[in-house]
């Protein structure tokens, strides 16, 4: 069992789609089953689609690194919330709850 550090909802037109975590060995990105079972429920991304088992990789998955400012912004937010440019998660935690598209990144309250 890996060691989960930091974790976000992940929606897809507001409909609660995932779960993606921060793990000891990676990034872990698993489908809610409920999400699974509906027909018409779109998948996050054509390289994550939809299946039971846990995406899981070494690298924060290239989908969801895309949705993460640049340029600019990414100064702005690093700034704004104190938060390492290198830190692409926790960039992508603050900056991406309301990202342009379908897909939007919710954080777990505590």
């Amino acid at each position: 069992m890996q060691d989960s550090y930091r974790t976000v909802f992940v929606y897809v037109q507001d409909i609660y789609a995932g779960v993606l975590k921060e793990t000891d060995t990676g990034y872990l990105f698993q489908y809610d089953k409920e999400y699974l079972n509906n027909p018409e429920a779109a998948f996050v991304s054509l390289t994550l689609p939809k299946r039971e088992e846990a995406y899981q990789s070494k690298t924060l998955f290239s989908f969801f690194d895309g949705l993460i400012p640049e340029g600019w912004f990414l100064e702005v937010v690093s700034r704004n919330w104190k938060i390492n440019k290198q830190d692409r998660f926790g960039i992508l935690m603050v900056a991406c709850q309301d990202c342009i598209g379908d897909v939007s990144i919710r954080q777990v309250k505590k």
